[in-house]
């Protein structure tokens, strides 16, 4: 059946791409996708995560919802980028008849764990709100999941939201710094260092020949290439939640480095800012395995050929 995988995302335009790219691979035996407050509301991002299902008709794979806030901070959306529905419109008047599952993410998580230990890999592309609830019921999540795989933080450039916090690690820091400092024997962070590399343009989307999912992809990244346009001077989708299914799925797309890492909380500039020990200042042991380089065109051909199956 393939690898045992739980998808943790808050269904914006790049989550969604990630669920083609797991689902439509046929490499994972998909355990279940579940939702968290982010890049939209929780209910956006469930909706959002069963359309995409309706879309390749998956709809078989369980949906879960999750937390509906951070740990302590309010939401935080980013609708300028993923627009109001959190696909730039891409699936508006699709009727909705696939709904979520009975149940909580974490719950559901520690179960799934629970019933493969040492085998389940966790694909986090959302905050990480659901893990760290999930840790706070179960402490032994730690020894009986087998890797678990992070869309998030920036090392050595800069963020995405703040001068210095990509997304995913601001909007909850403190569930974050938990998971990092949770001792996962293989803890994988995907962050913008690699993830700026894997940019998908309009001359990769044109080259679809699956009409549907051509279409798909055309219409909810083009709000999304306008922005990445006018921030950083290049009309293209970064990959970030792809790339971290991509590592999933093949782990050659990228080169990765052991540091010690954390998560800034209480700073009034860097909330969120991922602080990767690059020197062992700090003589801590390693607990990341932080993405430092990517084969951009190795992981894009993955992605297009995949999408085209």
């Amino acid at each position: 059946m393939g690898k045992k995988v739980i998808l943790d995302v808050d269904t914006g335009v790049d989550d969604a791409l990630g669920i083609l790219l797991a689902v439509k691979s046929g490499e994972f035996d998909l355990l279940g996708i579940t939702t968290v407050s982010g890049n939209v509301s929780l209910a956006q991002a469930t909706e959002n995560t069963c359309k995409i299902l309706q879309l390749i008709g998956a709809e078989h794979i369980p949906v879960v919802r999750g937390a509906s806030k951070p740990l302590f901070r309010p939401e935080h959306f980013e609708h300028r980028v993923h627009g109001k529905d959190g696909l730039g419109g891409a699936l508006r008047g699709m009727p909705l008849h696939k709904h979520p599952s009975d149940g909580y993410a974490a719950d559901f998580i520690v179960d799934q764990v629970r019933r493969f230990p040492g085998e389940v890999t966790l694909i986090m592309t959302a905050p990480l709100t659901n893990l760290a609830a999930a840790l706070s019921k179960y402490p032994e999540l730690v020894r009986d999941v087998k890797e678990v795989i992070v869309m998030g933080g920036v090392v050595s450039s800069f963020g995405n939201v703040t001068p210095t916090a990509e997304y995913n690690m601001y909007v909850d820091p403190e569930a974050a710094r938990l998971v990092f400092q949770a001792g996962f024997p293989s803890l994988i962070l995907v962050g913008l260092d690699v993830t700026r590399k894997a940019l998908l343009t309009e001359e990769h989307i044109n080259g679809l020949s699956n009409e549907s999912i051509r279409e798909y992809v055309r219409e909810s990244t083009r709000d999304y290439l306008n922005r990445y346009f006018e921030r950083n001077g290049v009309r293209a989708c970064a990959m970030h939640d792809p790339l971290a299914v991509g590592v999933a799925l093949d782990r050659s797309v990228v080169t990765m480095k052991s540091y010690y890492v954390d998560v800034e909380t209480r700073s009034e500039l860097c909330d969120g800012q991922t602080v990767c020990d690059f020197q062992n200042r700090l003589q801590r042991e390693p607990n990341v395995q932080v993405c430092t380089e990517v084969d951009a065109e190795a992981f894009l051909d993955m992605f297009l050929r995949v999408l085209d199956a």
